[in-house]
């Protein structure tokens, strides 16, 4: 990657695990006592994780993904309460399924949900090997969980960037902690597999800076496509989804 990136945006409590850690603390209570409160869908507003599912649906149906048994391998970087892979499973996705968050509340509560859909009696099994684990991507070594295939066919980030990009934690050389994710989300995607991530905060434009550029394996394919609104002049999204491939 070039030392060139947009500008970064001012801290906030959303960039710390302690926001985090709290949240789905109160997620847990909160669905330990109704179990049809599962928490958060992120940007739900505007139909992002539909949207992102139906890009997926459309690459399987292309051939270039595989929806069954043994097919395409998914991991969810900031996982939170596991929403999305139990949406691709609803799907009919039945490839291995992983999901990865540095709150430890956040994996206790998509490991406990998982267990309750498995529970119930209109559901056989179809979630149970879904794995859930504590890690941070910015410190840790993956671990076995990664396997032995060079990585995923497909990695997902639904506003774990956004996330990242709040927080006002440096890294060894000085630089924001947001400047070393593309490079450790690059080690996750296998060669020719995709990165889909969704922002928003970020525009398109800015996306493509933070993710290509040179000494990037990346390379942008698509965009997920999103109802558009006028202000001051300018024609936008309030959310922005873009898949990137890793070079073969």
């Amino acid at each position: 990657m070039t030392d060139a990136h947009p500008t970064h945006l001012d801290p906030s409590e959303l960039g710390t695990k302690s926001y985090w850690d709290a949240a789905y603390t109160t997620e847990r209570a909160n669905f330990s006592s109704n179990a049809d409160d599962q928490g958060t869908i992120w940007f739900s507003d505007a139909g992002a994780e539909e949207r992102m599912l139906q890009f997926l649906e459309d690459l399987s149906d292309e051939g270039v993904l595989d929806k069954s048994s043994g097919g395409t391998r998914f991991l969810d970087l900031g996982t939170g309460n596991g929403h999305l892979l139990f949406a691709l499973r609803e799907e009919e996705w039945e490839g291995e399924m992983v999901g990865v968050d540095y709150s430890k509340e956040s994996v206790r509560l998509a490991g406990e949900i998982r267990d309750s859909k498995d529970g119930d009696d209109d559901v056989e099994g179809e979630y149970k090997d879904i794995g859930f684990y504590e890690w941070d991507i910015l410190s840790q070594e993956p671990g076995t969980w990664l396997g032995d295939e060079g990585g995923f066919d497909v990695v997902l980030d639904k506003g774990t960037f956004d996330a990242i990009c709040l927080s006002q934690e440096t890294d060894g050389s000085g630089r924001r902690i947001c400047e070393g994710y593309s490079e450790r989300v690059e080690g996750l995607v296998k060669k020719g597999g995709r990165f889909l991530i969704t922002s928003c905060n970020w525009t398109k434009e800015e996306l493509l800076g933070w993710f290509e550029g040179e000494g990037s394996s990346f390379v942008f394919e698509d965009s997920v496509k999103y109802p558009s609104f006028t202000f001051g002049g300018k024609t936008g999204s309030s959310v922005v989804t873009l898949c990137f491939k890793r070079k073969d």
